[in-house]
């Protein structure tokens, strides 16, 4: 599925997914759904970003809002798929940027609550793009961060190619 819905433009396959990720995950008690932003090179050949599909599918089931300008990708690393998982931290390093939270902002100018965000992708592989993702929201305030994953890939060790 994560295939098809990557590579194969079948977007529908998000709905599936979302309801899928509903069925077995809690509904976190607040928050955004924050999709993994894809570079711009490769948002131009798919035409969509899977992350944001999945993320906008699931807003309607647990009823939070997505929040997408949140977390931007500042550089392509290319792809990841033939490389270790050492290799995979090193390429994400420092590649997406935050904005600050608004509790942040709301303190600037007098108070306010803190929210938390929950970061949506459709495969969690080695966690390098994820621990990227949260690092940098972590680095711009946001003290809750999540995330939640339509599938996992094998262990690195155990993949047969």
């Amino acid at each position: 599925m994560v295939h098809h819905l990557k590579y194969g433009g079948y977007q529908q396959l998000a709905l599936v997914m979302a309801e899928v990720i509903a069925r077995h995950a809690p509904r976190p008690p607040g928050g955004a759904l924050v999709p993994v932003p894809l570079t711009r090179r490769r948002f131009q050949e798919r035409g969509y970003n899977q992350a944001a599909l999945i993320a906008r599918a699931l807003s309607r089931t647990w009823d939070l809002p997505v929040r997408e300008e949140l977390l931007t990708r500042q550089r392509d690393g290319g792809s990841q798929t033939a490389l270790t998982p050492q290799e995979r931290l090193a390429n994400v390093a420092g590649a997406f940027s935050a904005a600050p939270p608004p509790h942040r902002l709301a303190a600037e100018a007098g108070g306010g609550p803190a929210c938390g965000v929950i970061i949506v992708d459709d495969v969690l592989t080695t966690g390098a793009t994820l621990v990227a993702a949260a690092q940098a929201l972590a680095q711009n305030g946001w003290s809750h961060v999540g995330a939640v994953t339509f599938a996992r890939a094998l262990p690195f060790e155990r993949r047969v190619t």
